[in-house]
């Protein structure tokens, strides 16, 4: 079987990829999900705090991993990558610099300093807005309190720069900031640049197309 970890976004869980699991299992992926600490009501666990619990859970993996990080995820990913990650595919994600947190590329945090949980926008508005209407209702009650410690604890290491790695770009995502997305594809931050239609939520609006892609990505990468 092939491997492939998923970390989930900032506010969510594993909860968000049920529609897309199933799709990736039927193309011959072993699938399994990590559940962020900093999305479980702890002001205190922050992004470190969520790279060790994705180092945790690829070291409970025996062979090669394709590791899947979607938006924050991208970022105790990086992180985390741990020797046995064969390829790391940013989803509409983060990929920062050694010494970057999520926030200091944006000039530093929006919130104020004393703030626990981070404010999010609308998610039916920024998040899912062509999700199908009952989904979207029902991820919508399953968000979860993002701890604010998370935005701006930075980066140690730079695991694209020695793991093959892909960024997905979602053409119509009103929830990452234009300007990340346009330094990393710039940059070259990752080997290759793969574009989706639609928001920042592929795994609820198009899991099937999510999972061809992903197919397709991890064969053209080095």
């Amino acid at each position: 079987m092939k491997n492939l970890v998923l970390v989930h976004g900032a506010w969510h869980g594993p909860w968000c990829w049920q529609p897309l699991v199933p799709e990736l299992a039927g193309r011959g992926w072993n699938v399994s999900a990590v559940d962020l600490p900093s999305t479980a009501g702890d002001p205190a666990a922050g992004m470190y705090a969520d790279a060790r619990a994705v180092e945790a859970h690829l070291a409970a993996i025996d062979g090669p991993v394709t590791l899947v990080a979607h938006s924050y995820g991208g970022v105790p990913a990086t992180e985390a990558a741990a020797p046995n990650v064969r390829a790391l595919v940013y989803l509409a994600a983060h990929v920062l610099k050694a010494g970057e947190s999520l926030v200091s590329p944006l000039g530093g945090p929006w919130f104020p300093p004393e703030t626990e949980f981070v404010p999010g926008a609308d998610p039916l508005t920024a998040l899912y807005h062509d999700v199908p209407a009952d989904r979207a209702r029902e991820a919508v009650a399953h968000l979860r309190p993002q701890s604010a410690k998370a935005f701006t604890e930075e980066l140690t290491r730079e695991a694209w720069r020695d793991t093959p790695s892909a960024l997905i770009v979602c053409d119509d995502d009103r929830a990452m900031p234009e300007p990340i997305v346009k330094r990393a594809v710039a940059e070259g931050l990752t080997d290759i640049v793969r574009h989706l239609p639609g928001s920042h939520s592929p795994f609820l609006a198009r899991p099937a197309e999510l999972a061809g892609l992903l197919d397709d990505v991890v064969a053209a990468l080095p």
